[in-house]
């Protein structure tokens, strides 16, 4: 990864210092999780494809965030007890950070000013949003929890998945198996 965006500044769950930089020349579907929300389970998913992919160059990189009805509360040790305890997540973990709003963080401002518009349902998630009388956030903006971001090998962009898109759908397998060919 080459660009600005693997230059951005991170923090892993327990602290230390890290940035996208550290996963140069891997393919990373980059995830804003909750520990609190419908969609949690996708946790397992997230993994069985960490565990299917890593010896080909996929890395999942799991940033918890607190930004949708308050699905994220816990400190990062919590967080971290969380997914270890439920869903024996393996794949690196980063400290809470927020991915919309006027403090959203660097590297979502980045993510969604690289690709803003995502594939798969959002527009239907967007109506199910109105249905329980929320106000989703416009594109670019991070819809909800678990929205995934693919970045390829040269730490470009690739592609961007709604938060319904399930981590074993076939049109984000594709796009994982297209960035680890290329």
């Amino acid at each position: 990864m080459t660009n600005t965006i693997a230059e951005i500044p991170l923090q892993t769950i327990t602290g230390a210092p890290a940035s996208l930089g550290d996963y140069a020349g891997k393919v990373a579907l980059v995830v804003n999780v909750a520990s609190k929300c419908g969609l949690t389970p996708q946790y397992e998913g997230l993994e069985a494809l960490y565990r299917d992919y890593r010896d080909k160059g996929l890395v999942v990189l799991g940033f918890p965030a607190n930004d949708f009805g308050a699905q994220e509360p816990g400190s990062n040790e919590e967080i971290s007890n969380f997914c270890t305890t439920n869903f024996a997540v393996d794949f690196p973990m980063f400290a809470k950070i927020t991915v919309v709003g006027p403090d959203k963080h660097p590297l979502y401002k980045a993510l969604t000013s690289a690709a803003p518009t995502a594939k798969g349902d959002a527009a239907g998630f967007r109506e199910r949003l109105k249905g329980y009388g929320m106000t989703p956030n416009p594109e670019p903006e991070v819809l909800w929890n678990f929205e995934k971001f693919l970045i390829g090998k040269d730490g470009a962009v690739v592609a961007r998945f709604a938060p319904t898109t399930a981590p074993n759908d076939a049109e984000l397998i594709g796009a994982i198996e297209a960035a680890l060919a290329a």
